[in-house]
């Protein structure tokens, strides 16, 4: 299967259009055309012409950045789709799919009728197909691509061989146009010249050296669902459905050592409406006597309506969970993963944050918050000197000279220096730009005042203030 326009098509398959539509895609800081629907071809655009030409000579014509993205997962669409025909089906570059149809296509009456119903279906989705059927990978790739359905192989082009451009040149100026003249012409001047990728991929279109299909893996899915012969709507029977799905939903993770970080549960209304319960997990998780229970209170505000008569269970996003083994050790990071989960449900995961080590003298860059459902904490905490246990943006305080000061006002407060500990000189980091340390070195101090607060002051020789920025215990 070959789609020569699989990036026109799946764009104009949202949203149709009359007129010459071409995707551009930017190469060597210019903008190319990339792919084209039908009618720009029939107005003399080509792939590889610059977008700002084809503007040009074509006024009317309608554009849009290429998605390579995208595309991919079209064509990952579409592999799955081919699967309806045979079970062995694989990729072929960005825009091809090749099928081993060994032994099904009696099931559709042989190979005409079932290459009659790919292009039928394939049509009426909107897609340009080109069909290629042989005995052999290399041949039925050369009748998608160059064959119109009459001739045999030997009278396609050289070019049909999946040969790189230059050697497609060089047989064409020797006069070996076809792959007739190839077979004919003697093997070893062939191969001194061209290397063996020529003799290689003639062989493989010949059937002359085997060139099986790899089908693609299909990812596990994590899904389970349940039809009810009659509809319900009271909390306790919606959670004793979840029981029942959570447990071979549960069993399929583990079979696979993942874990479920991301569950949707969707309920359809006997109404055709459905509404979802969306549950986050701060860890992997795959035990359905701890994940049930954080289903509650996003079930128990579900609208059954009038009743609800299908229920369905997702994983939808996943993470490797590997076996664990089983020792001794009473402490586990369960309770406190199902603790940010539980409280994640109400104002969300991202919420609730953690303090982690960062590789930096300054005070204030010397730990980043990072969400403690997608962090692990650290216990790599090292500091030479003590460091307060608050730490806040500096604040100024009326002081002179370069000692701590006898009395300040700080906050509204009258306070007393009873103890002073330092300084404890420290410079900005030169390769960043930071305003904030543009007064330059900084001399800190712990005071210990009378009225029993510990207070982190600093103070800036080059450019005289101090300012406290922080608080100990």
């Amino acid at each position: 299967m070959w789609f020569p326009r699989l990036a026109s098509d799946r764009v104009l398959r949202l949203r149709p259009l009359d007129g010459p539509f071409a995707i551009t895609l930017k190469s060597n800081n210019t903008e190319r055309i990339y792919c084209l629907n039908e009618t720009a071809e029939r107005l003399g655009l080509t792939r590889g012409t610059s977008f700002a030409d084809a503007r040009a000579f074509c006024p009317d014509l309608i554009s849009q950045p290429a998605r390579p993205d995208l595309d991919a997962r079209f064509l990952a669409t579409l592999r799955r789709w081919a699967t309806h025909y045979c079970p062995w089906v694989g990729r072929d570059g960005t825009d091809g799919l090749v099928l081993d149809v060994t032994g099904s296509t009696h099931l559709w009456g042989g190979e005409a009728e079932m290459l009659a119903d790919i292009q039928s279906r394939a049509r009426r989705a909107g897609l340009t197909l080109r069909l290629g059927c042989a005995a052999t990978r290399g041949a039925a790739w050369a009748f998608a691509h160059f064959g119109t359905g009459t001739e045999a192989l030997t009278d396609l082009p050289v070019a049909a061989l999946r040969l790189e451009e230059a050697t497609v040149t060089a047989l064409q100026r020797l006069g070996l146009r076809s792959i007739g003249d190839l077979t004919g012409a003697a093997r070893a001047p062939l191969a001194r010249r061209f290397g063996p990728d020529l003799l290689l991929r003639l062989d493989q279109a010949m059937g002359h050296i085997p060139e099986p299909v790899m089908p693609e893996v299909e990812p596990p899915r994590f899904a389970t669902r349940m039809s009810l012969p009659e509809p319900i709507g009271l909390k306790e029977d919606v959670m004793g459905l979840t029981a029942r799905l959570l447990t071979p939903l549960c069993d399929k993770l583990n079979r696979h050592e993942m874990g479920a970080r991301h569950l949707t549960l969707t309920l359809r209304r006997v109404d055709q409406g459905s509404q979802q319960v969306d549950l986050r997990l701060a860890a992997p998780m795959r035990d359905p006597h701890r994940i049930l229970p954080l289903f509650e209170r996003g079930v128990g505000e579900v609208d059954a309506g009038f009743g609800i008569d299908q229920i369905r269970l997702e994983a939808i996003q996943v993470e490797p969970l590997p076996v664990q083994q089983i020792g001794n050790v009473q402490t586990s990071p369960d309770q406190l993963n199902d603790l940010i989960t539980r409280i994640g449900t109400r104002i969300g995961l991202e919420n609730i944050q953690r303090f982690l080590p960062a590789d930096s003298h300054i005070p204030e860059r010397s730990f980043t918050i990072a969400p403690a459902a997608f962090s692990m904490p650290d216990s790599a905490w090292f500091c030479l000197r003590p460091r307060p246990l608050r730490l806040f943006p500096p604040e100024p305080i009326a002081a002179q000279g370069s000692e701590p000061p006898a009395r300040f006002r700080w906050r509204s407060m009258s306070l007393t220096t009873g103890r002073a500990i330092g300084p404890e000189r420290i410079a900005a980091e030169w390769w960043l730009s930071d305003d904030a340390w543009r007064s330059g070195v900084r001399d800190y101090w712990r005071i210990e005042t009378r009225e029993g607060r510990r207070l982190w002051l600093y103070h800036t020789p080059q450019n005289p203030g101090w300012f406290v920025q922080g608080e100990f215990a």
